[in-house]
């Protein structure tokens, strides 16, 4: 696997590189390939199993032992849609330890940065479809659980661009997609 960090049990969510397919690397179960590359399928764990010498399997075990999420987790969702004041998120792990079942979640736009609270535009720091890094605030109403991103390592950790690329950070506030060029404005989460 060409992926420094990749380690046994690590915590990975759908459309996550994994590594490279090659002779000593094989796709296994909750694992796709693209491109010649290897993605997670599924929120769950990785798990390498040697199956021959020299050969590895990579794999991604959907189980979970973190029922719900409480105050002071972290967490990581999918954007569903926005408005004008919040976004709409769906939970699947928290701390890194995927959820059996998705929790709904806001991230209100007085809760997306420490700073400039009232110039925060939603639609300039989330999409659909992005991956957020956030904390949850408070357990909410019946509905929804309240996150933040106001920290600096807090907001989207993937993106896709308009033509489907997964986009490159270039600063707090704007992504770049690959193939295009084109800038597009999110809250970055500084990994």
């Amino acid at each position: 696997i060409n992926r420094n960090n990749m380690e046994e049990g690590q915590c990975v969510t759908p459309g996550e590189l994994l590594g490279t397919l090659n002779e000593q690397t094989l796709a296994g179960e909750g694992v796709y390939i693209r491109d010649n590359n290897l993605y997670s399928s599924l929120v769950g764990f990785t798990h390498l199993q040697e199956t021959e010498v020299g050969k590895k399997t990579i794999s991604v075990i959907g189980k979970s032992t973190h029922l719900v999420p409480t105050i002071g987790d972290v967490v990581i969702a999918q954007v569903i849609k926005v408005n004008p004041r919040q976004a709409f998120v769906s939970i699947k792990c928290a701390n890194e330890k995927p959820l059996l079942d998705n929790f709904p979640g806001l991230i209100l736009q007085r809760d997306v940065r420490q700073t400039m609270i009232h110039e925060v535009e939603i639609y300039k720091s989330f999409r659909p479809g992005d991956i957020v890094r956030a904390s949850v605030i408070s357990l909410g109403d019946k509905k929804n659980y309240y996150l933040s991103t106001s920290r600096n390592e807090f907001g989207v950790i993937s993106a896709k661009s308009v033509s489907g690329a997964t986009m490159v950070p270039v600063s707090w506030d704007k992504m770049q997609c690959p193939k295009t060029n084109m800038i597009e404005y999110r809250k970055v989460a500084k990994i």
